[in-house]
């Protein structure tokens, strides 16, 4: 996981700004898919046309783990591509 992930009150969160409100939507079916594959769905906020806002926590298990981590390193791929 980059350190462009915040891990504050028991989740980790990080916001992506893309060239335009398309880019941004793209990034968010892409997170989506990623997520139901790996059963595990975050919080994601789309704001300000062009921005995103990912939140990621086990909730069953009130806090971060291992999924949440293994989850935010595919994102990170994501933006790479």
């Amino acid at each position: 996981m980059n350190s462009l992930w915040k891990e504050k009150d028991n989740v980790i969160t990080r916001e992506f700004e893309f060239a335009d409100f398309a880019g941004a939507l793209v990034f968010v079916n892409r997170v989506g898919e990623l997520a139901q594959k790996a059963d595990h769905h975050p919080d994601i906020l789309l704001h300000s046309w062009n921005k995103v806002r990912i939140t990621l926590s086990t909730h069953d298990k009130g806090g971060v783990t291992q999924k949440d981590y293994d989850l935010a390193e595919e994102i990170d791929g994501i933006e790479m591509q």
